[in-house]
């Protein structure tokens, strides 16, 4: 009687230490987001589903408070912008090819030298996807580029209500705050013009070639030496595509187990348990504050896209992982060449 009225006692304090711990809200507001997200995308289904518990995961594993209402909405719009934005490339200039590579080349420089001047990075990722991914749809059907841009959007604004939910469920113990982020300049700057110019030079190349002999089972190169290039340093181009390689290599040795025990027991709500252990490992991983922590936040993101392509009819999982692995490579040996040759042709004075 005594052990028995022990453990009451302590139940209710170790669960207010457990709610009152920074770190372990965010691992359970992580594993509750992004379970509820693949609940809600693979059992509704919509156009494009998947992106959600990949937005959601992203969101999720990096150590914010819960968004204003004023940044949610502003995400929200940026969405929409970035993506009108890739369907007027799509829809009016693809048909041009000399006007529609000019302005691909100008869009470009001016988003690059838009994020160096301490612009939004969300819009700036959201752009980049839209000008690259839709011309290479809107190339064989306009119907296609248009449902993926209303599917994406769709999906975006979700997760950011779905991550409102999450905040509202799991919220931070104590108050926090987001980081200060660098003021937008608004002055011209030659240094973000020279790291734009930088970028530009690399990505144009392989984007023109890739969208006007639509090259889309390589897709991925092309985004991949997109993002990695947001800072045309040598250095950190190399270090972004390394971690992208060791993060798709983790989150590929867990998708291989995470796959066959999902095909072992094909039942929905067996999915949804094994997700729900899957987050809560990977989020105490990624707020472990270890150095391991960055490669378990973007191995989970390849975990799901992984797993999410090889639920496809007639997939391979080994082909998905090892062709994953391959593109990503590529674009690390085509930037990391392209900035040689560039910093040492073009800008060797500099």
């Amino acid at each position: 009687m005594y052990i028995k009225n022990k453990v009451a006692q302590l139940i209710p304090s170790f669960f207010a230490a457990l709610f009152t711990d920074v770190k372990s809200m965010r691992v359970f507001r992580f594993a509750f987001g992004v379970t509820l997200a693949c609940g809600l995308a693979y059992g509704i289904n919509w156009p494009l589903a998947f992106l959600m518990p990949v937005f959601t995961a992203l969101l999720l594993a990096m150590p914010l408070p819960k968004p204003s209402v004023r940044a949610s909405l502003h995400n929200m719009v940026s969405t929409l912008q970035a993506f009108a934005l890739g369907l007027v490339f799509s829809l009016f200039f693809l048909q041009y090819p000399l006007a529609y590579l000019l302005m691909l080349a100008l869009v470009l420089f001016h988003l690059y030298y838009y994020v160096n001047r301490g612009g939004s990075f969300w819009f700036t990722l959201m752009a980049m996807i839209s000008i690259l991914l839709l011309p290479m749809m809107a190339n064989s059907n306009e119907g296609l580029a248009i449902s993926f841009s209303a599917g994406f959007v769709y999906s975006s604004w979700l997760t950011i209500a779905l991550i409102w939910l999450a905040h509202f469920i799991f919220p931070d113990p104590s108050f926090t705050q987001f980081p200060i982020k660098p003021k937008y300049n608004k002055a011209y700057s030659k240094v973000a013009a020279k790291l734009a110019l930088k970028s530009t030079l690399v990505t144009f190349p392989i984007a023109a070639v890739f969208i006007t002999y639509g090259l889309s089972d390589y897709i991925l190169v092309m985004i991949f030496s997109a993002i990695f290039i947001l800072k045309p340093d040598l250095s950190e181009g190399k270090e972004a595509g390394k971690n992208s390689l060791l993060s798709t290599l983790l989150g590929g040795v867990f998708a291989w187990f995470f796959y066959w025990l999902i095909v072992a027991v094909p039942q929905f709500h067996f999915y949804l348990m094994l997700l729900l252990v899957t987050t809560l490992f990977f989020g105490r991983n990624i707020f472990s504050g270890s150095n391991m922590s960055k490669y378990y936040s973007s191995g989970f993101i390849a975990l799901l896209v992984i797993v999410n392509s090889a639920m496809a009819a007639d997939a391979n999982f080994n082909a998905i992982l090892i062709q994953r692995i391959l593109l990503i490579s590529g674009a690390i040996v085509y930037i990391v060449c392209a900035l040689k040759v560039i910093e040492r042709y073009l800008f060797k004075a500099s």
